[in-house]
């Protein structure tokens, strides 16, 4: 049976997902659990990315058959001189192994293409990731290659460079 996804935007009510989003289990990757400050400061900018044009990005509420299962968002940033989105996605523990990650990627990658401005969206998960990486691959992101990464701030790591094309072939 197919599992409905949708994508929610960040409301006041989500910041429990942070929460459960802040296990040790779930920032291995991302450089371990925040404070609850940074935390509270995450939720703050999400809303604001809700309240904003859909343009700059937007982060979402990943509801699974009814049930929220995680988020997903993408960003403005700059690359390599480009003006691009990145994305990131974080499935419940519980939920994993579903595709639930890939589904939600390629929602996520299809709002983008239509309420974006940008012509790539990149992923940018750790290279010891495979997880994420197969998510990438899963969702229509072509690895570019390997690339030094900051994130957290502060924290450098070798990264894969995803790249998915909005709007269209990549011509």
């Amino acid at each position: 049976m197919e599992i409905n996804i949708a994508l929610e935007p960040w409301a006041e009510d989500d910041f429990w997902l942070l929460l459960r989003k802040n296990e040790p289990a779930m920032t291995e990757h991302l450089g371990g659990p925040e404070t609850e400050a940074k935390l509270e400061d995450r939720h703050r900018r999400y809303l604001a990315m809700s309240a904003r044009d859909p343009a700059a990005g937007r982060m979402f509420r990943v509801v699974a058959d009814g049930e929220s299962v995680g988020s997903v968002g993408f960003w403005e940033r700059v690359r390599e001189g480009e003006e691009v989105y990145e994305a990131g996605w974080g499935i419940l523990p519980e939920f994993q192994g579903r595709g639930l990650a890939a589904r939600a990627a390629r929602a996520l990658i299809a709002h983008a293409g239509v309420h974006g401005n940008r012509r790539h969206l990149h992923a940018f998960p750790s290279v010891d990731h495979p997880a994420s990486a197969a998510v990438c691959r899963a969702a229509g992101f072509v690895l570019l290659g390997e690339v030094r990464f900051e994130y957290p701030p502060g924290q450098w790591h070798a990264s894969g460079d995803w790249r998915a094309v909005l709007g269209g072939s990549d011509a």
